[in-house]
């Protein structure tokens, strides 16, 4: 895979564009492995260190990740569409992966200024909160950190995996959401749950979740990786 003599691009950057491409067109698939660098290096006639650089660069746009001990592989992305509400749980079951929560804080309290106006409570208004480390098949995904109505969760410990569907049995799962997308740079606390470098992109997703009754009963504010989830809206 030489580069032309009048050629500007360097090699590594090519090797990782064409890879890029393999993955974007699914000749290799979310999950696949990819060939050991001696192997890369052999087959595109390039050296080691060449290979090296091109996998950083992939690994830098999200395309892959390079697991210790085990190899490099394409990583799998979660694409959530933003015109039906799911919750987390459902999203990443429905692309065959498995979802993993682990509980990072909990709470019972009183609404703060902000949860007052998010929910449309009274000052004071009593309300559970939980904040949670959520994964597919073992990578962190997202830091999700929920106010819900003590009515609707009066204690953080009834809570399953699934939030929405703990709500469900209660009677009061949302049906419909207000959601507001900000990109920002991720802050070192959410990056070491998530395993990312401080400042990496990232989505902040603050969601308003509103019962059949048309009451607020969930302000969600989660943070997710950008190199691992997509948020996908039908235009029509």
């Amino acid at each position: 895979m030489a580069s032309g003599p009048a050629s500007a691009t360097p090699l590594y950057r090519e090797l990782s564009d064409r890879i890029a491409r393999q993955i974007e067109d699914g000749e290799l698939s979310p999950g696949a492995a990819l060939p050991p660098e001696r192997t890369l290096a052999e087959l595109h006639g390039v050296s080691r260190v060449t290979v090296r650089k091109a996998m950083e660069q992939l690994s830098h746009r999200g395309l892959i990740e390079q697991r210790r001990g085990a190899g490099t592989f394409v990583s799998k992305r979660v694409s959530q569409p933003l015109s039906v509400l799911t919750s987390f749980s459902e999203d990443v079951a429905a692309r065959g992966m498995v979802a993993q929560s682990r509980l990072v804080h909990s709470s019972v309290g009183r609404a703060s200024p902000e949860e007052v106006i998010g929910l449309g409570l009274a000052p004071g208004h009593p309300v559970t909160r939980i904040t949670r480390l959520r994964s597919a098949d073992g990578q962190p995904l997202a830091l999700e950190a929920a106010t819900i109505l003590s009515e609707a969760l009066p204690d953080p410990a009834l809570a399953s995996d699934s939030l929405y569907a703990t709500l469900d049995e209660r009677g009061m799962r949302p049906v419909r959401a207000v959601q507001r997308l900000t990109a920002i740079a991720i802050d070192p606390y959410a990056a070491n749950l998530l395993e990312v470098q401080p400042g990496a992109p990232a989505l902040l997703i603050t969601r308003i979740g509103y019962t059949a009754e048309d009451r607020a009963v969930e302000f969600t504010r989660s943070t997710f990786r950008g190199d691992r989830w997509d948020f996908v809206a039908e235009l029509t």
